[in-house]
């Protein structure tokens, strides 16, 4: 606020000295002989305009004009304009006359004629002046109104983004623990082995809550360990392959995406099959996106749906942080194959 007011005050001393520079030029430029007491009459201008404007702005705040719609504000600048600018001419003819600066050719006018006569010059000086100062708001007031529009994006994103992560940590706890207790019976040991490696998931999740994006390659490794975890369960029933480029590990990736589509493929695919099935992970360059493939053994039927919340989370993630630079889809493959892509723009 402060600010703004020091801006104000440098824009009327700018402003008014400015006015006082220009009609010295025309003077010394365009003058055909010497005009009585030229400069007191502009000094007594331009101090009377300092003031009248203030004043004028002192009522366009308190009215509060600035907050009334376009059309009100038009009419309004024309209205102040016009009052204000007989009591400029006032002003300044009256201490013209007091001061018998006049010229001889308006001394037979009365006080109310020449203030009348005066108007039409000051209506346009207070004209040009609320033009400025309305202008200047109307578009600090857009101005504004976009910043506080893109601050609440940004914190509906963050939340939305919170809200998310929220959902998918507990989801995958809650299927990982299914899978050891399955085991806890069946081997000891191996329950064991499954929940150090769950531990270890668990501590990689819990630093995804403080990050947007991480790098692929703590991703894979997360799934890495969620599949061995997988492994014990379903034994020779699963098949884990791996394709990877190792240029894309350095590649920044939305944390816990990778882990919610293998889930996926466990749960709707390789969980569905008698014999078991296949997962495998490609990662590569495609042009200039990050390309990421989760192929399963399987298919999508009407009573698997689209994968439920994995996958609606994976399309609002990408969304979110990607916008429509990034893609997501889900289809079934001839070779009896499920394959769920993400595309994402490569940051370089």
């Amino acid at each position: 606020m402060r600010r703004n007011k020091s801006a104000y005050w440098i824009c009327q001393l700018t402003g008014w000295s400015t006015f006082i520079l220009v009609w010295t030029f025309f003077y010394f430029a365009i003058r055909t002989k010497p005009y009585p007491f030229f400069f007191q009459s502009l000094f007594v201008d331009a101090i009377c305009g300092f003031v009248i404007t203030h004043i004028m702005r002192l009522v366009v705040i308190n009215l509060k004009i600035i907050k009334t719609s376009l059309q009100k504000q038009i009419i309004a600048v024309l209205l102040i304009s016009l009052l204000f600018s007989l009591l400029y001419s006032f002003c300044t003819i009256f201490i013209t006359m007091k001061s018998d600066w006049e010229v001889d050719q308006m001394r037979n006018y009365s006080l109310l004629n020449k203030t009348l006569r005066n108007s039409a010059t000051t209506f346009l000086y207070l004209l040009i002046w609320n033009l400025i100062y309305f202008s200047y708001h109307y578009i600090e007031k857009s101005r504004q109104e976009q910043l506080d529009k893109m601050k609440l994006e940004t914190t509906v994103k963050e939340l939305e983004l919170k809200t998310i992560k929220s959902h998918i940590n507990p989801h995958f706890i809650f299927n990982a623990l299914n899978s050891i207790r399955a085991l806890v019976d069946e081997n000891p040991g191996r329950a064991r082995t499954a929940i150090t490696e769950l531990s270890n998931i668990l501590r990689s999740s819990m630093q995804a809550e403080k990050i947007e994006t991480a790098p692929f390659e703590r991703e894979l490794n997360i799934v890495k360990d969620y599949l061995a975890l997988e492994q014990i369960r379903f034994e020779d029933r699963l098949v884990v392959e791996y394709d990877i480029d190792e240029d894309t590990l350095d590649q920044p990736f939305p944390p816990m995406m990778l882990q919610t589509l293998v889930e996926n493929a466990i749960k709707h695919g390789i969980s569905k099959q008698i014999n078991g099935g296949t997962v495998k992970i490609i990662s590569d360059f495609v042009g200039n996106n990050h390309e990421l493939i989760v192929r399963n053994t399987g298919a999508i039927t009407s009573n698997s749906g689209d994968g439920g919340f994995g996958i609606t989370s994976t399309h609002n993630r990408l969304n979110l942080l990607y916008g429509k630079q990034a893609n997501f889809n889900l289809k079934n493959l001839n070779d009896g194959m499920v394959e769920a892509k993400v595309t994402i723009p490569v940051l370089i």
